[in-house]
This record gives structure tokens, C-alpha cells and sequence, in this order.
């Protein structure tokens, strides 16, 4: 649980992440957007965004992205994780109100991006369940020493 500790306090502090994901053509696209993560049993991670047809059609090729966080100082966190969309309106709900509450610069109201709410047509939940995580600083990146990863 230290990695994956780790791994959300480093996201939640840079907030703003690369998702890459891969299309049918085999060649891979990325975009920036605005995870946020909760640990209980497991880390899971959640991205309020629109389902477009580039998205739609990439995570139906393959339903893995990568994840990757990084800042100024060089602290770099990714995640490997496999992605689903969630159309439960409860879910959806909680997932809204949890970025809602969250503080800023995390925490972020989607009313003004999407007027009809949580479960107008618009916004789309995609979860993600991470399957590696991977953790760097300038001493791992400089080979002085071994970066976190789990498992």
C-alpha cells in the first residue's frame, strides 16, 4: 500500500495527467485530463469526460491506458491501468460530488462544463483499475536509485 499511497498523493498535488491510450490502427494517442483517485482495499482512479468517438473507439480496440504524471521538480508518477466506462447514475453521482468536495487545485465543479449534470448525455465516467504503478524522482531518473513500482 506505500506505492500506492505514494502514487495518489503525487497525482492529487500535480493533478493534470497524460492519458495515452491505443487506436485500431495500432498507434497511440494522447490527451491531457483530470483523474482523481481514491485508496481503500485498492487504488481506483476516476475521469469525468466526454465519451468522443476517437475515445470510444480506442478503449474499444483495447481497453488499457497509461496514465503518466509528471512536474517541474522531475517527480513522475504513472499508472497502468485497464479503463471502463460507468453508466451507473449512482456512481456517477458520487464520482461528480467527490471532485466537487475535493480541494482545489483537485477538486473541480463540472456544472459549468456540464450544465445537465452528472447524468445529462454530455459527461461520461470512465473507471480505472490500475494494474502496475510506477514511481520516479531525479534520483531513480538519474540512476541513483531504484524507483517505487508495485507489483
Amino acid at each position: 500500500m506505500v506505492v500506492q499511497k505514494e502514487f495518489l498523493d503525487r497525482a492529487h498535488r500535480i493533478v493534470w495527467c497524460t492519458v495515452a491510450t491505443v487506436g485500431p490502427d495500432n498507434r497511440p494517442r494522447t490527451r491531457i485530463l483530470h483523474p482523481i483517485w481514491e485508496l481503500y482495499d485498492e487504488l481506483t482512479g476516476w475521469i469525468v469526460t466526454r465519451a468522443t468517438p476517437v475515445k470510444v473507439r480506442h478503449l474499444t480496440h483495447s481497453s488499457y491506458v497509461s496514465c503518466s504524471y509528471w512536474e517541474p521538480g522531475h517527480e513522475v508518477a504513472v499508472a497502468d491501468c485497464e479503463a471502463e466506462w460507468v453508466t451507473d447514475a449512482a456512481t456517477r453521482q458520487r464520482v461528480w460530488e467527490l471532485y466537487r468536495d475535493a480541494p482545489a487545485p483537485l477538486g473541480y465543479d463540472f456544472w459549468s462544463v456540464f450544465p445537465d449534470g452528472p447524468s445529462g448525455e454530455s459527461p461520461s465516467l470512465l473507471r480505472l483499475t490500475p494494474y502496475r504503478l510506477r514511481l520516479a524522482d531525479v534520483e531513480t531518473l538519474s540512476g541513483r536509485k531504484v524507483p517505487l513500482a508495485w507489483p
